[in-house]
């Protein structure tokens, strides 16, 4: 894996996975250089490792819970680590007027780390300073996992 911040400004990551473990060890890196206040917007299809590369982002934040997909409840907050982290997952919105509906504009500047599932559907809402994490699935069922933005 290739992670550095370059001049404090911005995270830029290649990764390619062979398993899910590497891929929560992904997440690990990522999550030992996320500050306060950050917001990372998680890409792939469906199976593609969002949430496993989640369950190493709460790793890296001390998270012992078990990390779930929220696909049902949309937002699952944890508390117990060294800052809070809230996992949204959007795939049941319908865009911008229902997440702000449910109060979603306070998970984009949490005093925490927000992690967002399916952010294209409020794609016009995300600060600019969100960092996106890509995971496709290769034809050999690995994982290239590219990690960028988080102008701060």
């Amino acid at each position: 894996m290739i992670m550095k911040e370059i001049a404090a400004a911005m995270i830029e990551a290649e990764y390619l996975s062979h398993s899910a473990e590497e891929t929560e060890k992904a997440g690990m890196e990522l999550g030992k250089m996320l500050r306060r206040g950050d917001v990372v917007s998680l890409r792939g299809s469906l199976g593609a490792g969002k949430t496993v590369l989640a369950k190493g982002i709460a790793k890296a934040l001390s998270i012992n819970e078990a990390i779930v997909s929220p696909t049902f409840t949309i937002v699952q907050e944890y508390d117990a680590g060294t800052m809070p982290m809230f996992h949204l997952d959007l795939y049941r919105l319908s865009g911008d007027d229902e997440f702000e509906s449910m109060g979603g504009e306070e998970f984009l500047y949490p005093d925490g780390i927000t992690l967002i599932e399916w952010s294209e559907k409020i794609e016009d809402m995300l600060p600019d300073s969100t960092i996106f994490v890509e995971i496709a699935i290769n034809e050999d069922l690995t994982r290239k996992i590219t990690i960028e933005g988080g102008a701060r």
